[in-house]
């Protein structure tokens, strides 16, 4: 048997003759244990709520989205739907418009975007699983479905067809197709519309977008049925996205450029990504202060086994071998003090997610996930810095400490 590794295990459970050193010890622990269990338990609840924010994002966008490689508007063609039937990977795939438009109403003013869609638009995305009432775009083509920040701002309610919505849109340059729609002397055009429904997804989204039909907004921009902004696509669960948006790409002939959920997203996922990585550091922080005192209480047990350790020194133990001792005496201590602190933090996180006793609201809990790379990092965050103490404490032992007096 190691030697080192034996007495060091004899001392982690035996108790000292000092009274003071014992409470250090029982300190150092404790610290150990809540540090763990602290880091735990916020990764655990920063996951559930990157995953909280996540899902709105994820029934608002689609898997993959093509936009024009070129200009903002581009030609599908019957050519082109032929040839994305023929990827295996897509499930679906849905045609939109997304232009700059003016609101006006009773008076009050909103720049937003148009978001105008086809029918299958619902089938690509879940975003009618996020209208806050109402409902989504009817058989009517004059509906439309804004978010909650628009209807706020505007005053808006559903289904008034006395007061409707005016949307303007700018006309564009010559050589468009001439639809009529307004007066050929007013430098925009204007359609008329009542809302249908409201969607809630958040701040920013609540107030951007407004989602009518492809066919009624496309005259209104003098655009003619095949020109576009972009294509949602939905893609088969067994299917790998980069490989599907090679083959889209590829089969529009290079005409539009590939996008994913996450790029779609991107200042969104590099802030929860930001914040995930500020908050391990600043409880990283924490435990290295917390740490300190394993170095503390090593070296009061070096102080306290002084007349032990020169006993095993004058039977011939090296240095080496007693700075080994208390190195792994301190290694032990983190090492057991670590995973005592992520079962009880598991234990914690787990009764969350099954009894949900911590509300947000009423009706919702708050959000953890339990994550193995989370045990991981904790894990190994913790036996990193009890390493670095460990050694810090255990190069205390010399002669002169252990030396008769």
């Amino acid at each position: 048997m190691n030697i080192s590794l034996y007495i060091a295990k004899r001392y982690l459970i035996s108790k000292s003759s000092q009274n003071a050193v014992n409470i250090i010890n029982f300190v150092t622990f404790l610290v150990i244990v809540i540090g763990a269990a602290s880091l735990f338990i916020v990764l655990s609840a920063f996951d559930g709520l990157k995953t909280l924010s996540l899902s709105f994002s994820n029934s608002f966008d689609p898997d993959l989205k093509a936009v024009s490689a070129g200009g903002k508007f581009f030609e599908f063609t019957e050519n082109d739907k032929q040839s994305l039937l023929n990827i295996e990977g897509v499930a679906d795939y849905s045609k939109e418009i997304e232009e700059r438009i003016f609101l006006t109403f009773k008076q009050k003013n909103h720049i937003a975007y148009i978001k105008a869609v086809d029918s299958n638009y619902t089938n690509v995305t879940g975003v009618d699983s996020l209208l806050y009432y109402g409902s989504w775009i009817g058989k009517d083509p004059y509906q439309v479905v804004t978010g909650i920040g628009i209807a706020n701002l505007l005053g808006l309610g559903i289904n008034d067809y006395r007061n409707q919505l005016k949307i303007l849109a700018p006309k564009p340059g010559k050589g468009s197709v001439t639809s009529g729609i307004s007066g050929s002397n007013k430098p925009y055009n204007e359609l008329s519309v009542s809302v249908s429904g409201v969607y809630a997804v958040n701040d920013e989204l609540d107030k951007k977008y407004v989602f009518a039909r492809l066919s009624t907004v496309q005259p209104l921009l003098e655009k003619n049925e095949n020109q576009i902004t972009g294509i949602n696509f939905k893609i088969k669960p067994t299917a790998t996205p980069s490989v599907v948006g090679a083959e889209i790409e590829k089969a529009l002939d290079g005409k539009v450029k590939i996008k994913t959920r996450a790029q779609l997203n991107d200042t969104l996922y590099k802030m929860l990504n930001t914040e995930n990585l500020a908050i391990y550091l600043i409880f990283t922080l924490v435990l290295i202060i917390a740490l300190f005192n394993v170095v503390g209480a090593i070296i009061m047990m070096i102080l306290d086994k002084k007349s032990n350790a020169a006993t095993l020194y004058s039977m011939g133990v090296s240095i080496k071998n007693l700075k080994r001792i208390f190195f792994l005496q301190g290694l032990l201590v983190t090492t057991v003090g670590g995973i005592t602190g992520i079962v009880l933090a598991s234990i914690l996180v787990w009764s969350q997610i099954s009894l949900q006793w911590i509300k947000l609201t009423p009706s919702l809990a708050y959000p953890v996930e339990y994550n193995l790379m989370n045990v991981a990092v904790v894990f190994v965050t913790i036996f990193v810095l009890g390493f670095l103490a460990s050694k810090i404490a255990a190069n205390r032992v010399n002669k002169d400490i252990i030396a008769f007096n």
